[in-house]
């Protein structure tokens, strides 16, 4: 039986306002969402987005994951049905998650590395880095 694999992901709101945490990479992208909401002091109560391009108008984007097209209301892909191995196939890949289509929450994400299962210790666990401050924070288990 294969290992399970996880992936580690630095997620920005800012330079130096960043969360960095690891996550099952057969988890979808809608518990990511969820994650990174969390993990940033949010309420996960807004639509919200994946997006390939990391500047200017990401809804042009090549490739996009949209929670509308999961309400059947987009031509993007699903969030649900994607899994993050998908998504972020390699250590490097980016990708914009936007959140709160009203308030335009841009995130940028990057998958910062790719380890067995508990490589780094308990699974999903996060480091918050804010300024200079930096505190361990565990995440609730899948």
């Amino acid at each position: 039986m294969a290992e399970a694999q996880t992936h580690v992901f630095r997620v920005s709101l800012r330079p130096k306002v960043y969360r960095d945490f690891e996550v099952l990479s057969a988890t979808n992208l809608y518990d990511l969402a969820s994650e990174i909401v969390r993990v940033f002091g949010f309420d996960f109560d807004h639509a919200f987005g994946f997006y390939s391009k990391l500047t200017g108008d990401v809804f042009g984007s090549p490739v996009k994951y949209e929670l509308f097209a999961d309400m059947g209301e987009s031509e993007a892909r699903s969030v649900k049905r994607t899994r993050i191995v998908e998504a972020f196939p390699t250590v490097g890949a980016k990708m914009t998650f936007l959140f709160d289509y009203g308030d335009n929450w841009q995130f940028r994400i990057e998958a910062i590395g790719q380890e067995p299962q508990g490589a780094r210790g308990q699974i999903s666990k996060a480091s918050q880095n804010h300024r200079r401050g930096t505190r361990a924070v565990s995440l609730p288990g899948r």
